[in-house]
């Protein structure tokens, strides 16, 4: 049987079909910035469940720029500074929350120019593409997605033994390791593996594809870019949970209840933390590394 590509399988994979309230939350997002969207994505642990009332869904919004999707002001800068910029939504009984970037950021955050591993980090995994302006437009979301999993296996190879680089699914569960490491983490210690673990067939079709289109560095430059990606990784972090207080009504809320569902931390939101949430979030830090509920 030959090989499918990198590229059709991205594309393929994109475009599998997901629940119909999750399209019309999709269609929902987008007509929210009428001229300027250009694709939503489904992303995330939502991607594997049936049930999905009292969950979370994760999307990504792609605009044409941040300037014709807010016009002037704190939202366009915020988003061109310290991106993505992350909003609640809800529709039709479902929660969520998606976070926007311009096409020109998305393709870029997917590649090895990327400042920090969090958008490749997630598009090496499961998406799909649940609405999209035109071809154009698809187009550029398969191209852009097409580029997170070679991304992954450039930085992830020259951290393996020889001996493992030949097999995907080491290089993937290496990558993921690395990644985790990268942010800052409320998820248990070995979800990275357990990624794999959900559908090593998939991964292993995606890695025999990705293979070749990697251009690993050499050991010692790819050790340095991760001790860059985990120091900016982890401050960048920090910078866009404070961020996300001024555009996610009920931010230190949220950061609760997504910290004690994956680590069972028991953390409380004091009044005061609500009524000073950039402070309130910035203040719970400590505490949650302390316990180990953030690595």
């Amino acid at each position: 049987m030959t090989q499918a590509s990198l590229p059709a399988l991205v594309a393929e994979e994109l475009a599998l079909p997901v629940d119909p309230r999750v399209t019309a939350m999709a269609e929902a997002v987008a007509a929210l910035y009428p001229g300027a969207a250009r694709a939503v994505l489904f992303y995330g642990s939502c991607l594997r469940e049936k049930e999905l009332d009292g969950l979370m869904l994760d999307f990504y919004l792609v605009v044409s720029t941040y300037r014709e999707a807010y016009g002037r002001g704190w939202y366009a800068f915020a988003n061109r500074l310290v991106p993505p910029n992350v909003f609640p939504f809800e529709h039709e009984g479902l929660a969520a929350k998606y976070a926007v970037l311009s096409e020109a950021d998305f393709a870029r955050e997917n590649g090895p120019e990327a400042g920090t591993v969090s958008v490749w980090a997630r598009f090496a995994q499961p998406s799909r593409l649940v609405w999209a302006k035109d071809e154009d437009a698809r187009a550029m979301a398969v191209a852009a997605v097409g580029r997170a999993a070679p991304t992954l296996f450039g930085f992830a190879l020259p951290m393996l033994d020889e001996a493992e680089k030949g097999d995907p699914l080491a290089v993937w569960r290496r990558g993921f390791e690395l990644t985790y490491d990268s942010e800052l983490r409320a998820e248990r210690k070995g979800k990275s593996v357990s990624i794999v673990d959900t559908d090593p067939e998939r991964y292993r079709r995606f890695g025999d594809a990705a293979l070749p289109l990697a251009r690993p560095l050499d050991a010692e430059k790819a050790r340095k870019r991760w001790r860059r990606f985990r120091r900016k990784g982890k401050a960048m972090s920090i910078v866009r949970l404070a961020k996300a207080t001024t555009t996610f009504a009920g931010g230190v809320d949220y950061l609760a209840w997504k910290i004690n569902r994956h680590s069972g931390a028991g953390i409380v939101v004091k009044p005061w933390q609500r009524r000073w949430p950039i402070l309130g979030a910035l203040t719970l830090l400590p505490r949650l590394l302390r316990r180990g509920a953030i690595r």
